[in-house]
């Protein structure tokens, strides 16, 4: 039985739970409102269970765009597919205000992939990350070591759509998300990972520590070496380059990634 198959199989256990409770309520009605209070599901419209009748059924129409719902892995084909139903999802309420989902963009066969927090209103408008002034400071970083999105990178965030106000991403917006930025990670394929600021580290690795204390370290995660790197927004707030400042510890840890990426490309 494949992954999607079984799926599909969840996915009807809970629309005839939803049909079986309506039917309990109607019968119901008529007596005491106790007798009739019966917990429906509301994950889903008429129009999404009118997708389930098998002589209309599409696989692709299936993959839920409601938190309730969980993405298995290995749903998409392609981080084009992904894309597409990023900007079409409401799995949380940032569905509701965003301009433009932001997936990712780079090298879609990179060895390394960076893990932003969440757009900002210059990546809400564009629909690309990391391309404010945050997105030009990182690019300038990169290639202080002659590491380029074209050829070495592949960048995306935690959360696809912007916060209001720029916010944190609350922990069930984080949840939501976080099934699409797992199918990106598998499809490209990176064997490391750099997680900007300590929103992306918690999100990814569920570390809670603060990024002062983890930065520069190698992590294992999945299989895959994380480190934690001050986020570029942090660093134009703390503009210092003397030595033991922000801007020096990320030139260490720039350093530190570049060798590593030249060991694992070396070794084959």
């Amino acid at each position: 039985m494949t992954e999607l198959y079984a799926y599909r199989l969840i996915c009807k256990s809970y629309i005839n739970t939803q049909y079986s409770a309506k039917v309990y309520s109607r019968k119901t009605a008529h007596n005491q409102a106790t007798d009739a209070q019966v917990n429906i599901p509301t994950f889903m419209s008429e129009t999404q269970l009118s997708l389930f009748e098998d002589s209309t059924f599409n696989e692709r129409e299936l993959i839920p765009t409601n938190a309730k719902i969980p993405i298995p892995p290995g749903t998409y084909a392609n981080v084009t597919e992904l894309a597409q139903h990023c900007n079409n999802c409401h799995r949380c309420g940032l569905g509701n205000t965003r301009t433009h989902a932001v997936v990712g963009r780079g090298n879609l066969r990179s060895l390394i992939m960076i893990i932003g927090e969440a757009p900002g209103q210059s990546e809400d408008e564009t629909g690309l990350p990391f391309v404010g002034r945050s997105g030009q400071l990182l690019d300038k970083i990169l290639a202080s070591v002659n590491l380029t999105t074209e050829n070495d990178i592949y960048i995306a965030n935690i959360n696809k759509c912007r916060p209001p106000e720029n916010r944190v991403p609350t922990p069930e917006e984080i949840a939501a998300c976080k099934p699409y930025l797992l199918e990106q990670i598998r499809l490209i394929d990176p064997k490391i990972i750099l997680l900007t600021g300590a929103t992306a580290v918690k999100g990814i690795t569920g570390d809670k520590r603060g990024i002062t204390k983890i930065r520069g370290q190698w992590l294992e995660w999945e299989g895959r070496l994380c480190m934690p790197i001050f986020h570029p927004s942090y660093l134009l707030r703390n503009p210092s380059k003397e030595k033991g400042s922000p801007k020096w510890l990320m030139w260490q840890d720039i350093q530190a990634v570049r060798a590593k990426f030249d060991e694992i490309r070396n070794n084959g």
